[in-house]
């Protein structure tokens, strides 16, 4: 084990047996690093590494502390994965994003309030403006289609799993997936498809929003390239 990887082991430590809870202040510099046997180079790269997880924020002037160790912060480095993969792992991974999601309109279909209900309809409403100009504004309806998907997993009721579905699913992966998407009339179809997973959810029905939702993204999955054809 490197000494960074001590540091960073200790660090986490600490936390687990509640000797740093969230929000907490870390030691001076030199007391840390006395405690964990380490110096101070050592230290510093661990609390970099740390950072770069979101365990640990650093403001300037001020000393480093322990974050909320939220969920959506611990896990948002998991949309760096997404990004650095080639257009051939994209399947594997909306795969993923398919299971995950389709439990989380299953989740929201009882769970969402009215006000949730009127804030996803009135995000699909704004599709009319985007696709009744004689060219479809993609970037407009990528945030539209962000922005829907983000209601749902919102009211899934599990922040865990709404944290891995922004990893999974977020403005870069959404821009790339649209990108190989090329099939002619794609937005209206998933526009279609968007407002049948809200009918489910308006009727309570968990069972219909997990179907609608799995249907719409199996959809997505069929027009993604296969890693053989990515050089044709």
């Amino acid at each position: 084990m490197s000494r960074t990887d001590e540091v960073v082991d200790g660090i986490r430590r600490m936390i687990l047996d509640g000797t740093l809870r969230p929000g907490d202040r870390l030691p001076v510099e030199k007391d840390l690093a006395d405690a964990l046997q380490v110096s101070r180079g050592s230290l510093r790269e661990g609390v970099r590494a740390l950072s770069i997880l979101g365990v640990l924020h650093t403001r300037q002037g001020d000393g480093t502390y322990v974050t909320s160790l939220d969920a959506a912060r611990l896990l948002s480095p998991m949309a760096l994965v997404l990004d650095l993969q080639d257009d051939g792992a994209l399947p594997a991974f909306h795969s993923v994003r398919r299971v995950l999601e389709t439990e989380a309109a299953g989740l929201a279909a009882t769970r969402m309030t009215d006000d949730a209900l009127a804030e996803a309809r009135a995000v699909l409403d704004q599709v009319s403006e985007v696709l009744d100009g004689t060219e479809v504004d993609h970037d407009r309806f990528i945030e539209v289609d962000i922005a829907f998907h983000r209601v749902i997993a919102a009211h899934s009721g599990n922040p865990v799993l709404e944290a891995l579905i922004e990893s999974f699913a977020g403005r870069t992966v959404r821009a790339r997936l649209w990108r190989v998407l090329h099939a002619e009339g794609i937005e209206a179809r998933t526009h279609g498809e968007h407002e049948a997973i809200w009918r489910a959810l308006a009727a309570r029905d968990p069972e219909a929003a997990r179907i609608r939702m799995a249907a719409h993204l199996l959809g997505v999955e069929d027009w993604l390239p296969k890693p053989e054809n990515l050089d044709d």
